[in-house]
């Protein structure tokens, strides 16, 4: 069972990043402007991170079993439209459909990890093996990408998950464990379900939007306003209703708020640094496809070994804040490592000493984060609360990469066709990944608002006045 769980999380990680390399080409053969190359990864984050909460509630109501076969047999379609796509319409909707279908698997994968290993030193060993498969999965896409790309061309990116997808839906029934009935009421949420829907999608249109059609534009400013008030209203709406979509007692559990706001500058870091090093090592150096790919090797390798051999250690020794502390310091200043060695003329082995201190780092973060997440929460919301540890995950990914693709352009000439100067180009880049890095290490104090390990047991009473809406209430 945990082989399959891990196995669909290295999936939809690995599909985060495994189109970056490929984008040259895939401008290039179905004709995409430079503006609307950016919607063959923008399509997919939006409907991923719009759909999650809706997708983290339909586990909690269905069956993290049923979710998880849906979810990838949709994904892995939609992977075979996109693969198969001449244009550039075609190919953008499939991606969105995946997004749908990671919006499905992604939850159902983390509910069943957190449902099914008790809470402790057996759930975290759990999530060290699906963590290493998700941060691994992270690196590995890259290195996927590169490899499919140039043997077979763009559209192996997306046929080599087809197959994947598709062997854990069938592989899901004699697997995983029967769902059970519901012990919460049948009714659901709709309004909550479409505010939610509606407001995190714009929220993270506009975040991927800013770049391209401008900050102060309807798409980017007006989407993030309209979103924020989306949510905003969501909240209101979730704090009257009988059977929330996100019951608001979530948010007094603090390992999972600081856990949501640790994932959200976690992966605002990782996922813009993870798009500037691909530029830098294809537009700066001049790597083709495959070698860009072979340069995420070593963080891919040594992320999913820190994930299995270090995260379990640390936890044990010392406890959750400061492993996650250790994990974002590390992370942060392996990324300003590298941003230093990104020069016009750096030889891959100066690059590395920045990309194995990144990995041991990130290695480490995943699955402490997911695991603090997964704290004291009840079984019959561990769905939605999978969902919005994934959702912050997604927002944060976006917000990062608009961010730090805007610090890198910042100071380019981008109006003219002329291409800039490579120079100009490696300062850019190099900035951005610094700002990244030092995001990482502050985001890091976030850590210090966790209890200190032995009050786990005040927390749960302090949570406790409302008998009633407790029952589930997990008791350290």
């Amino acid at each position: 069972m945990l082989a399959l769980l891990a196995f669909a999380q290295f999936i939809v990680a690995a599909d985060y990043n495994i189109v970056y390399v490929a984008l040259p080409d895939i401008g290039s053969a179905l004709g995409f402007t430079t503006q609307s190359l950016q919607w063959v990864v923008s399509a997919y984050a939006v409907a991923f991170g719009g759909l999650l909460l809706f997708g983290g509630r339909l586990v909690d109501r269905i069956g993290g079993r049923r979710i998880f076969i849906l979810g990838a047999v949709v994904f892995g379609l939609a992977c075979l439209v996109g693969g198969l796509a001449k244009d550039p319409g075609v190919l953008i909707a499939a991606r969105a459909v995946q997004g749908v279908g990671g919006a499905l698997l992604s939850p159902a994968t983390l509910m069943l990890v957190n449902t099914k290993f008790e809470e402790g030193a057996e759930r975290n060993r759990a999530l060290a093996v699906w963590g290493a498969c998700g941060s691994g999965g992270l690196a590995a896409g890259a290195l996927l990408g590169g490899l499919l790309t140039n043997a077979w061309g763009w559209e192996w990116v997306l046929f080599i998950l087809v197959p994947m997808a598709l062997l854990a839906a069938v592989a899901a029934p004699s697997v995983l464990p029967a769902d059970e009935r519901s012990g919460s009421d049948a009714s659901f949420d709709v309004p909550g379900a479409v505010l939610a829907t509606a407001g995190s999608s714009l929220l993270v249109l506009g975040l991927v939007s800013g770049p391209e059609a401008g900050w102060g534009s309807l798409r980017g400013a007006g989407s993030i306003v309209a979103g924020a008030v989306l949510l905003a209203v969501f909240a209101l709406v979730e704090s009257r209703t009988r059977a929330p979509l996100a019951p608001m007692r979530l948010f007094t559990n603090r390992s999972l708020v600081t856990a949501i706001l640790i994932i959200l500058v976690f992966q605002s870091a990782l996922s813009g640094s993870y798009y500037l090093f691909t530029n830098y090592v294809q537009d700066v150096l001049g790597y083709d496809a495959l070698e860009a790919g072979l340069a995420f090797l070593p963080l891919t390798v040594i992320s999913m070994l820190a994930s299995l051999k270090l995260t379990g250690i640390l936890l044990a020794k010392w406890g959750p804040r400061t492993t996650l502390f250790i994990g974002m310091l590390i992370n942060g200043v392996g990324m300003i490592a590298l941003a230093l060695a990104m020069t016009t003329d750096a030889s891959f082995w100066q690059l590395l000493i920045g990309l194995v201190i990144w990995g041991v780092g990130g290695g480490v973060t995943f699955p402490a984060m997911f695991i603090c997440a997964a704290s004291g929460v009840d079984p019959s919301e561990a769905g939605i609360a999978s969902a919005l540890a994934s959702a912050s995950q997604q927002i944060g990914g976006a917000a990062g990469l608009a961010v730090l693709v805007a610090i890198a352009n910042a100071g380019l000439d981008l109006s003219s066709d002329a291409k800039p100067a490579v120079s100009a180009v490696a300062d850019g880049l190099r900035t951005a990944t610094w700002v990244g890095g030092v995001a990482a290490v502050v985001g890091g104090l976030l850590a210090f608002t966790l209890r200190k390990p032995g009050s786990a047991a005040q927390e749960s009473a302090d949570r406790q006045p409302d008998q009633a809406d407790e029952i589930g209430a997990v008791s350290h």
